[in-house]
């Protein structure tokens, strides 16, 4: 089938890392694409991200910043704009946008990533991004040997406060009024010299962006110099659900490898649809993910070797064996 000058190649949703990175490999590959991005990322309350090579402590928004201007040499421009509908029309698909114009694109890439919802502890909010984290693979090392809270309940606050164990000797587990921890857990808490206060908890007391304590419905209170919690995401946005695309229990979308979903042509990357919420983890997969679909319109457009589809796998090993070409392993 020919495509109209009018469709893209690929329209990729969500300007974060994932979106960035895939709109990169994408444009390299002289696809037409077009990046819409809502400008607001998950974690734009942090002061600093961490674990990315080359780039560990940079504010979030500045390394958004510096990806939307490295597109600039390949002619892309994200657009700032929301997209309210995503829907599938033939063979392509049709976004609409929130100032209702539409686009169509032969391919969808969703890389809205999760939203999360900490605590409403008067006084969390306040803190959040810079003393208080749901991450302590992204910010443990600013508080190690510090006096660490978690705020959680059940088996994911027993491991949260365990994991902090790496970064601190001090943590103490506060289940906000929950009391559902399984006796072989208090156990090891208890090895593990981890306090747990049960009580309610009515406040956060801090000194500007800095926590200071907890403070308890009985009145009592736990110092600390920061918070850890524990607790549901959503997606950022509903377009996969509404395709239908199934989700795991963390509510995630599920997907294949390199993003793909149960739609063709619809792909899923980023913490929307994997369990290691890393931005340098979001990157690689959207590059992954751009290969898939650049091969994907390859295919489409009749430039991969027809054999490759229609001989047996066990044909091609023989070939590459012939040639002189490693076989790859299983």
């Amino acid at each position: 089938m020919q495509f109209s000058r009018d469709v893209l190649d690929v329209i990729i949703i969500g300007g974060g890392p994932a979106g960035l990175s895939a709109a990169l490999v994408l444009a390299r590959c002289r696809r037409r694409l077009l990046i819409c991005d809502a400008r607001a990322p998950r974690n734009a309350r942090s002061a600093a991200l961490h674990g990315f090579l080359s780039r560990d402590g940079i504010p979030p928004l500045e390394l958004l910043r510096i990806g939307r201007e490295e597109l600039h040499a390949y002619g892309v421009e994200p657009r700032q704009v929301t997209v309210t509908e995503l829907t599938r029309v033939g063979d392509v698909f049709e976004a609409t946008f929130d100032d209702q114009q539409k686009v169509r694109a032969r391919i969808a890439l969703i890389a809205t990533g999760v939203r999360d919802y900490p605590p409403e502890i008067p006084g969390l909010q306040e803190c959040y991004g810079v003393t208080v984290h749901h991450c302590p693979y992204c910010d443990g090392w600013e508080h190690r040997d510090q006096t660490i809270a978690v705020i959680a309940r059940g088996s994911a606050g027993v491991g949260l406060a365990l994991s902090l164990k790496t970064w601190t000797t001090h943590v103490v587990l506060c289940t906000d009024g929950g009391r559902g921890i399984r006796p072989r857990d208090r156990q090891q808490l208890t090895r593990e010299g981890i306090e747990v206060r049960t009580r309610k908890i009515v406040r956060v007391d801090h000194d500007g962006p800095h926590v200071r304590a907890l403070v308890f419905a009985d009145g009592s209170s736990t110092p600390c110099e920061a918070i850890f919690f524990s607790a549901r995401q959503s997606q950022q946005c509903e377009l996969a659900a509404r395709l239908g695309c199934e989700m795991n229990r963390g509510g995630a979308v599920k997907t294949g490898d390199l993003g793909e979903t149960h739609l063709p042509g619809l792909y899923v990357v980023g913490d929307a649809s994997r369990d290691v919420q890393f931005a340098i983890v979001a990157a690689a997969e959207g590059a992954k993910a751009a290969v898939a679909i650049n091969k994907a319109l390859q295919a489409h457009a009749g430039l991969v070797p027809e054999s490759a589809s229609n001989e047996p796998a066990a044909h091609v090993e023989d070939e590459r064996e012939a040639e002189g070409q490693p076989t790859p392993t299983r």
